[in-house]
């Protein structure tokens, strides 16, 4: 159950001192990014196409600044690679499945493929973050309902605290939704979200420092 922001500060340790504005200790922090692929958003007969890829650059360049920030305070950082089906535009080994130049992985930085909504459903990924002692995961990435969503509440529930960077997910609109509005609903659906003692907050990527 999602409990108000009172009573998880009353309730527990985890604070906005530990995910938000800065982390008390960034050894245990990694950072998490999902999907950011040249063909990610590649949809057909999408009617805001130039606005949706748009919203996409902005987004990549914010997750950018993420990364570099992790770099710089040596927190590990992982990232996460869909792979489609044959046709899909995630195709392994096409042009749409690489990953975004902008956010290119720095030598040693895993690159974990995953064929799933949920980026822990038959990959290692829970168990490097385990093995770089990982208790808080910064998460950016796409798309919004879908990966990102379901990654964020997976990780509470195997036991992390998860900072969700509010301006560093997007996705497409989705029937009568436009992607605004469906970024501005997980953001607040998601934010206090909670599985025992570990939480979700959703931050401004401005604000997220390791």
């Amino acid at each position: 159950m999602k409990k108000s922001a009172a009573s998880s500060k009353a309730s527990r340790n985890f604070t906005v001192n530990r995910i938000g504005v800065s982390f008390v200790d960034s050894k245990d922090t990694a950072l998490v990014v999902i999907d950011v692929q040249r063909g990610i958003l590649d949809l057909p007969n999408l009617p805001r196409k130039k606005e949706i890829e748009c919203a996409l650059d902005e987004t990549v360049e914010r997750i950018a600044e993420i990364i570099e920030k992790a770099r710089r305070s040596s927190a590990p950082v992982f990232f996460i690679q869909h792979d489609g089906g044959r046709g899909h535009r995630l195709e392994p080994n096409t042009p749409g499945w690489e990953l975004r130049s902008e956010i290119a992985p720095s030598a040693g930085e895993p690159v974990i493929r995953k064929h799933a909504c949920d980026a822990f459903f038959e990959t290692p990924r829970d168990a490097q973050l385990r093995a770089v002692n990982a208790r808080q995961i910064v998460i950016a990435g796409c798309m919004t309902q879908f990966c990102v969503d379901t990654s964020v509440r997976r990780g509470v529930s195997l036991g992390y605290d998860d900072a969700l960077a509010a301006d560093g997910h997007t996705t497409v609109d989705a029937g009568t939704l436009r992607f605004e509005q469906i970024i501005a609903h997980h953001n607040a659906l998601l934010d206090g979200f909670d599985a025992g003692d570990h939480e979700v907050r959703v931050i401004p990527s401005g604000q997220i420092t390791f």
